[in-house]
């Protein structure tokens, strides 16, 4: 019997992940993207792989905790395939606790107890645990959690891309061809345009984002969470900075003093980071749903396409997950996208 074929449109992160999960299970697959590889979000410098507050569970927080598990695996099978390093590795976060915030940080200890099945922890830590990379806490506590992880996602969506093509499947970057067999939809801000129209009702749209990545080595300790702002060290001797989150701006790739404000933030939060150097700033769009979910299935009204979007600021923590569900959906034809992922779920507005 002859091997599927399928069209991937989109070479950002949750195009390539479920590519390349297709094209593990045989598939022959193609991928295009005529802006380039991770031209959009997924080409950021951030990298944070984080869970919810392990509180208020319901199925969304439970789809993210079964990816951020399956990761591990995930990449490690990309690696193997590809050759190249996409940076992963699950080295956990720390975070401040503030002022009157001690009772509710062991309420979510005992609820991730209960709810990460024995295979992570969220714990209280003396500030004197975590040495010179530490978030200023003013209870001198933090949590860290052992189920965060980091990733680099430039080098991630190249070597997915590498993987690809190594199993047989193409990656057309920078121009257009033909579509064959069933076509998946991962094409972002653009692709949540094409939903809301298509719909008749607001599914979705850009939000910009600016991050940096500063000179300093702490690679192998865990990232930061504090002040709303990610800090991620990462294997190559940087920490990443960020990020704004911008629903009006002019120019989408520019940074600016907004940019300024987070670097200052981050080095008042994290006192190592005080004479670091900025070796990048990045601003992108990023494709955030109505929900700020991601979202999975049929295209409405297109036999044979389907649709994987809504990345946002988790894309690369469901990406294991949305590989998974996307193969089983379109080769296989097996529908277990979680109610609260699923794209009929955003049919809640008109536009």
């Amino acid at each position: 019997m002859a091997s599927i074929e399928a069209t991937v449109r989109g070479a950002g992160i949750f195009g390539l992940a479920c590519a390349f999960e297709m094209a593990r299970r045989g598939a022959r697959v193609r991928v295009i993207d005529t802006h380039g590889l991770a031209a959009g979000a997924s080409g950021g410098v951030v990298g944070a792989l984080a869970p919810h507050a392990p509180e208020r569970w319901d199925a969304a927080k439970e789809a993210q905790l079964e990816s951020l598990l399956a990761a591990p695996a995930f990449w490690a099978a990309v690696e193997g395939v590809s050759g190249r390093s996409p940076g992963y590795a699950r080295l956990g976060r720390l975070q401040p606790i503030p002022e009157g915030g001690e009772d509710r940080a062991e309420a979510r200890a005992a609820e991730a107890a209960e709810r990460w099945r024995g295979q992570a922890e969220w714990r209280l830590i003396g500030v004197a645990e975590a040495g010179d990379w530490a978030p200023a806490s003013p209870t001198g506590r933090l949590v860290f959690d052992t189920l965060s992880a980091r990733i680099a996602p430039a080098a991630a969506c190249a070597a997915l891309a590498e993987a690809i093509s190594r199993l047989g499947g193409e990656v057309i970057l920078g121009e257009d061809a033909a579509e064959v067999g069933p076509v998946l939809h991962a094409t972002g801000p653009a692709g949540l345009a094409a939903l809301s129209e298509a719909t008749g009702r607001v599914i979705g749209a850009a939000q910009k984002g600016q991050a940096a990545r500063l000179g300093l080595d702490r690679r192998g300790l865990p990232q930061l969470y504090a002040g709303g702002l990610h800090i991620v060290p990462h294997a190559d001797g940087s920490v990443a900075v960020g990020s704004t989150s911008e629903r009006d701006f002019a120019d989408p790739r520019s940074t600016d003093h907004q940019l300024d404000d987070v670097i200052a933030a981050a080095r008042a939060a994290c006192p190592a980071l005080a004479d670091a150097p900025v070796l990048e700033r990045w601003a992108g769009l990023r494709p955030r749903s109505r929900s700020r979910r991601a979202i999975f299935g049929r295209f409405p009204g297109r036999e044979g396409h389907f649709v994987a979007n809504g990345g946002f600021k988790i894309g690369f923590g469901m990406a294991p997950l949305a590989a998974r569900l996307m193969a089983d959906l379109i080769l296989d034809g097996r529908d277990a996208i979680p109610a609260p992922l699923r794209l009929e779920a955003m049919h809640v507005s008109r536009a």
